[in-house]
């Protein structure tokens, strides 16, 4: 992903507190909203400005973008640089819905124009689109005393893909953020116990009730929102509920064919016939042994790739030249 530096678009230090990033905020966006401004790149800039704060701005998103910035700033990265966020980096962390990144008391909304989705792909890798948040936060507006339930919370978790066949109970590590006092962001961290449904797709959100934001004024809490990614697995890959599982081959197995066994990703353990001269790259469908569910299972198909042994004793040189020599004229260049 390319990476944008928030606290360079806005002009304050790493450590700014919230109300360095709010004035911050509203002297750019005095200084480049479109209607106001003279500037050439007016919108763009504004649209960098309020990205910025959206981000700055959400204490939750301000402190999984410092995990991302941290490795970022130590390889000497700038915005535009790409950078490589290690693997399930974004597990766990917790963001608030849209609408309610608590930030500059409504002022992004007057000066965006409207449009809330309007974000870069580093803040959709991130995020994703759904959380932007226009960054006005929750107010009474004159109904202080009112009770106001709690904002529902998001966040990822990664499953194994034997999770998704079986259903498991994980315990998670939230990492989240607050205010203290002061104005600073500082961790807040919690452990929950989750059910995981079996059948469960990539993509699908598992609802915790009452595990999100506080109520407001004795108010009920929101929800968590838990996204489901699988953990990457170099033998498989997932599209909706069908799987793709790599099986390696020996060359005879391929040339001859005959029944292998293979492992499955429920565990289960299953004989498939190879067919005779099969090559590396096709594909053998079992159908409904994909990711399971009540309606419309899944298929898996294996996929075949053919593994050469090496030949490192005077017999195994002299098998491979026999075979060389049973196939005279046969040169895979021009098959």
């Amino acid at each position: 992903m390319q990476f944008k530096d928030y606290y360079q678009i806005l002009g304050v230090d790493k450590s700014a507190t919230q109300d360095e990033i709010k004035k911050a905020f509203r002297k750019l966006a005095r200084k480049y909203h479109p209607d106001v401004s003279k500037e050439a790149d007016a919108a763009e800039r504004m649209a960098e400005v309020n990205e910025a704060n959206t981000v700055l701005s959400d204490p939750e998103k301000r402190s999984a973008y410092d995990t991302v910035g941290a490795q970022a700033w130590a390889a000497g990265a700038r915005s535009g640089d790409d950078v490589r966020p290690p693997p399930g980096w974004n597990s766990g962390y917790t963001y608030g819905e849209p609408g309610g990144g608590g930030g500059a008391d409504g002022f992004r909304a007057h000066f965006s124009g409207g449009d809330d989705g309007d974000y870069s792909e580093f803040f959709e890798q991130m995020f994703g689109r759904a959380h932007g948040g226009g960054g006005g936060g929750r107010r009474a507006s004159g109904r202080a005393q009112a009770q106001m339930r709690g904002e529902d919370r998001h966040a990822r978790i990664e499953l194994d893909l034997i999770d998704a066949y079986k259903g498991a109970e994980r315990h998670i590590n939230l990492r989240g953020a607050k205010l203290d006092d002061a104005g600073n962001v500082v961790p807040e961290d919690r452990t929950l116990e989750v059910k995981i449904p079996k059948g469960v797709k990539e993509g699908q959100m598992i609802r915790l009730a009452g595990q999100g934001g506080a109520g407001y004024n004795g108010g009920p809490a929101g929800d968590l929102m838990l996204e489901v990614q699988f953990r990457a697995d170099p033998r498989y890959r997932v599209d909706g509920r069908d799987v793709t599982q790599r099986v390696r081959i020996s060359p005879w197995e391929a040339a001859i064919g005959g029944g292998v066994e293979v492992t499955t990703p429920d565990g289960a353990t299953v004989e498939v016939t190879v067919p005779a001269g099969s090559g590396s790259g096709r594909k053998l469908r079992l159908k409904g042994r994909g990711i399971p569910s009540s309606t419309a299972p899944g298929d898996l198909y294996l996929e075949l790739e053919i593994a050469v042994p090496s030949a490192v004793t005077d017999a195994q040189k002299a098998a491979w030249a026999a075979l060389r020599d049973a196939y005279p004229g046969f040169n895979p260049r021009s098959a």
